[in-house]
């Protein structure tokens, strides 16, 4: 087999050029870590890598063939999670939204099923954060992106922080676990001059209440 050198060497640049430019695209998505990746970012990341391979095999197209479809995908995904900063629907239907499947220590079999989620797949993850049993776990959630949150019943009986509202959602759950009502929490935010719809987060810790406006986030 005669190695040609031209090409060779086209490959080598191509591969180191297409390196930095990933990553630079990747800088702008502001992503860190492939787990932190939703099915939006996920789909990206797969057609940037097949556009990057088809690229480096065929060194005979112009590279601007690959770059141009990348910088269109990277704009499409900053745009996409814009809109999903603000809006919860959207957020919904392109990245689905968390499941519950560990609900006050037991176990929510109708969802892992529907989740397509094992008892092995659930103990696996307890035995990797050193959770002996089942029974110590309060609340579990399935994450959008396909990791398991977990939250022990000994932070509850601690000084924890527990989210009061949710992207303008009252969480009646935790009210009721801090012995609170609606009545008072309204109460509380207009004090503070705000509905509960245009908050993006707020929780109670130490017996105070903080409050993330959805107008503090970045525009």
């Amino acid at each position: 087999m005669v190695i040609n050198m031209k090409e060779l060497i086209i490959v080598l640049l191509r591969t180191v050029f297409f390196y930095f430019f990933v990553m630079f695209m990747y800088r702008l998505m502001g992503k860190r870590e492939i787990g932190q990746l939703g099915v939006v970012d996920l789909i990206v990341s797969i057609l940037i890598a097949e556009l990057v391979a088809i690229s480096i095999e065929n060194t005979e197209d112009t590279i601007f063939m690959t770059i141009i479809p990348i910088v269109i995908l990277v704009i499409l995904e900053i745009v996409l999670a814009r809109i999903a900063l603000k809006s919860k629907k959207f957020r919904t239907i392109f990245g689905g939204k968390p499941s519950v499947i560990i609900n006050k220590g037991v176990v929510n079999y109708k969802e892992m099923t529907r989740q397509r989620y094992t008892i092995d797949d659930l103990l696996l993850e307890l035995r990797q954060k050193s959770i002996k049993s089942i029974g110590d776990v309060e609340y579990a959630f399935l994450e959008q992106n396909g990791k398991l949150s977990i939250f022990e019943k000994k932070l509850f009986d601690k000084n924890y922080p527990l989210p009061l509202i949710v992207d303008g959602e009252i969480q009646t759950s935790t009210l009721r676990k801090i012995k609170k009502s609606k009545v008072w929490l309204e109460h509380v935010l207009d004090k503070n001059e705000i509905t509960h719809e245009e908050v993006f987060y707020c929780f109670y810790k130490g017996y105070k209440l903080f409050i993330i406006k959805k107008s503090d986030l970045i525009k």
